[in-house]
Parts: C-alpha cells; sequence; structure tokens
C-alpha cells in the first residue's frame, strides 16, 4: 500500500473507501460479467495525493487491464470517469466541456489549500446531494446542454481506446511471442504528435489538453446545413433511425418547432420524412436538430428534403424528354407504332386472299413475298444495299434480307 508523505499520512479518516468505481461505458467495457480487483487504499489519488480504493480489471478479450487513477471526490466534482477522465454524460475532455458551458474552475491547485479544499468538497457532497456527481456546484447536468456539445458528443462506446498498449520489442523487432503477445504490434504514431505526450493533471484541470484541442479545431469546421432556396420545400429528411424507432418518438422531439403536417417513416431505408405547415417551422427544426439531434443513442441525420418533380417549361431542353439528338447513320429507323401497321409488324406488301370469311380473326394465315418497307428517306441516309431500290429505307432485321436465301434483284442487274 502507497502512503503519502503528507499530513494525510496521519489522518487515516480522511482516505477515502468505496465498493464501485465511478466509471464511463467504454471504461467500463461491454462485458456484463466483468471482474473487478479492488484494493483497499491501493493507491494515492493522482490529483489530492490522498490514498483511496482501487479497482483493476479486464473491460474485454484482447484487451488490456484498466485501473482508477483518481479517486471518487475529485471525480465527482469534475463529473468525469475515474480512469480516462473524461465527462460521464459527453464523453469529451473538460477542457471541451468547460469552454463550451463558461465554466471557470475554481478547484485548488495548490498543495497548500488543495488539501483544505477536499475535505469542503466532500463535506458539501454528502449534505447536499448524497454523492451524485456534478452536485455541490459541479459541472453537472444541471447546466443546460450546448450546441457544442451536442454536436461533439459520443453517442456509443468506442472500445478502440482499451487496445493494448504497443509491443517495444516488436518495434525494435527483437519480440519472440508471436500471436501470444498481449500488446499490439503495430507501428507507434509519430513522436512529435501532440497526442502522444499528454498529462492527466492537464486533462483534468482543463489547461493544454491536445485532445481538446484537436476537438475544438474539429468544430471549427463542421459542415453546415443551408436552406434550399425553393421555400415551397417544408420537408426534413431524417436518417439513422433504426427498426424499433415509432412515430410517436420523432413527433415528441419535433413538434416544438412548429406545427407538424405529416410524419413518414420508411423503415425498409431507416429513414423517416417530417412536413412541416410552414417554411419557418422546418428552418427552425434544421436549425435545432443538425448534428445535435441523438434519440435513442443513435444521432440521426438531419437534411433538407427535395421538391417534386419539376414541370417541363415550354422553350427548354431537358437531357431526358424534351432533347432531340440526331439519328447514327447505319443504324436502322425506328419501328412505327403498332397501330400505324395494323398488325403488320415485318412491313410486309399488303397482299389479297382467294379466302373471305365473316371472322377475318380466324382466316387462315398467309404468306405473301418478301418486300422491302415503305419509303422513308431521312437526312444523311448511308449508301443502301444492293438489293434495295432507290428512295427505299434500310431493313429493320437481318432475316428481312432476301439475299440471305439466295435470292436476286434482277432490276439491279446491267
Amino acid at each position: 500500500m502507497a502512503l503519502s508523505k503528507s499530513s494525510n499520512t496521519y489522518g487515516r479518516t480522511s482516505w477515502e473507501d468505496s465498493e464501485f468505481p465511478i466509471l464511463c461505458p467504454t471504461c467500463l467495457g461491454d462485458n456484463p460479467y466483468v471482474r473487478m480487483m479492488k484494493e483497499k487504499f491501493g493507491s494515492e489519488c493522482k490529483i489530492c495525493v490522498r490514498p483511496f480504493t482501487t479497482f483493476r480489471w479486464c473491460p474485454g478479450a484482447r484487451m488490456r487491464f484498466k485501473k482508477t487513477e483518481i479517486c471518487q471526490t475529485c471525480a465527482k466534482l469534475k463529473n468525469v470517469c475515474q480512469t480516462c477522465l473524461l465527462d460521464l454524460e459527453y464523453g469529451l475532455p473538460i477542457q471541451v466541456r468547460d469552454q463550451a458551458l463558461n465554466i471557470k474552475d475554481n478547484i485548488a491547485k495548490s498543495d497548500v489549500n488543495k488539501e483544505y479544499f477536499i475535505q469542503n468538497a466532500e463535506k458539501q457532497l454528502s449534505a447536499t446531494d448524497h454523492g451524485v456527481p456534478g452536485a455541490a456546484g459541479g459541472p453537472g447536468k444541471s447546466h443546460p446542454p450546448s450546441d457544442l456539445l451536442m454536436k461533439l458528443a459520443r453517442t456509443a462506446p468506442y472500445y478502440r481506446r482499451n487496445l493494448p498498449h504497443i509491443c517495444s520489442f516488436w518495434v525494435k523487432g527483437e519480440c519472440k511471442r508471436g500471436e501470444e503477445c498481449p500488446y499490439r504490434h503495430e507501428k507507434p504514431t509519430d513522436p512529435d504528435d501532440p497526442l502522444a505526450d499528454q498529462n492527466i493533471k492537464d486533462r483534468y484541470y482543463g489547461t493544454n489538453d491536445p485532445v481538446a484541442e484537436k476537438l475544438m479545431r474539429r468544430a471549427a469546421t463542421l459542415p453546415r446545413l443551408d436552406a434550399p432556396e425553393d421555400k415551397s420545400i417544408t420537408t426534413l429528411y431524417v436518417g439513422n433511425i433504426g427498426e424499433k424507432m415509432l412515430e410517436k418518438e420523432l413527433r415528441d422531439h419535433f413538434y416544438q418547432y412548429g406545427e407538424i403536417r405529416s410524419i413518414t417513416i420508411v423503415s425498409r431505408q431507416q429513414c423517416a420524412f417530417v412536413t412541416y405547415v410552414t417554411r419557418s417551422a422546418a428552418e427552425l427544426a434544421a436549425e435545432g436538430t443538425f448534428n445535435k439531434l441523438i434519440i435513442q443513442n443513435r444521432r440521426l441525420v438531419i437534411r433538407w428534403g427535395k421538391s417534386q418533380g419539376k414541370q417541363n417549361i415550354p422553350g427548354t431542353t431537358n437531357t431526358e424528354a424534351g432533347a432531340r439528338f440526331e439519328p447514327v447513320p447505319g443504324l436502322p429507323r425506328a419501328l412505327p407504332h403498332p397501330e400505324e401497321l395494323e398488325h403488320n409488324f415485318f412491313n410486309l406488301a399488303p397482299t389479297t386472299s382467294a379466302f373471305s370469311s365473316p371472322y377475318p380473326q380466324f382466316a387462315p394465315p398467309t404468306y405473301p413475298l418478301m418486300a422491302p418497307p415503305p419509303p422513308n428517306p431521312t437526312p444523311n441516309q448511308p449508301e443502301l444495299p444492293g438489293f434495295l431500290a432507290e428512295g427505299q429505307s434500310g431493313i429493320h432485321y437481318p432475316s428481312q434480307d432476301p439475299t440471305r436465301l439466295g435470292a436476286i434483284n434482277k432490276t439491279r442487274q446491267t
């Protein structure tokens, strides 16, 4: 057991004893049957240097063992996890949260006032809110949410943060454990990267935290949702709703921005369409929910709906419907409409049959001679084959070519 050299060595009553740590979902892991090793007064707090009860556990398979780094009193004052020191509600560094909520840090940092401040904070926590994180004036849930925090907040655990450290022997090419090595065999990051140099006290006090600075730079470049120019659009597209999202849950959130005309849920595509009565209500909803809306631990995607299909305006050309393209030389002309052919699908010459019946639909079929289709000259017509007369158009199918069966066009012979 590690003992402090300060006055805490002689005041064991100020040491902290607890039954379970204060952890975030990421540090706790996804195993519901996690086993922890508890050691009473096993280490000193990295902030107030008081001995406290430590916990050690493995958050999951192929993960590294984790342990508590600060005492519960320091964690409650900042509403953070005892291991990663990230905010319990948003999963963000303290520096980002304090800047978004305009919180001023009044925690004592000197060794002289630190012990006195912690003792007063413990009394206030136990007397007011029964030790709930964020009580006694701390940055808990009493503060209203911020748009910046809603955009940057994590909605799901990030278990990659629990991966083992990089094997230093593998980096030097001397690791002989192979797959049995509990450490990662990956290339380390650049040593000049600011994220490679992190201090637990800087993270707790919210000063010079490289992770927080990276998130603030990302927040400055977040995309914006611009309203469309078409004022008739009052529909918002809501994506990533999942399969269990109900219309009531969407209506309970979106009705605060204005009167809703309809809500359509497309379960197969996991999206919904919220239509407002007025355009101003739709703009308020888009501004209040873009990159901020979280329902059922899912960050919903907000986009503006698209306008209905525009009608073709006279005098304009449309590449799909109204445009006319020049015919390609050498290709057969378009087939005539079936009504124009009168069931003559091969453009055969009309013939008379000796058989007449009052019921033509039951008449026997006729077998006329092969004849070219009627003349239909087109501009830039290619050279006709030898078996066709001048002024006649090309054939439609190769099977209509009489020369394939050995016929000779005597009119073209000289």
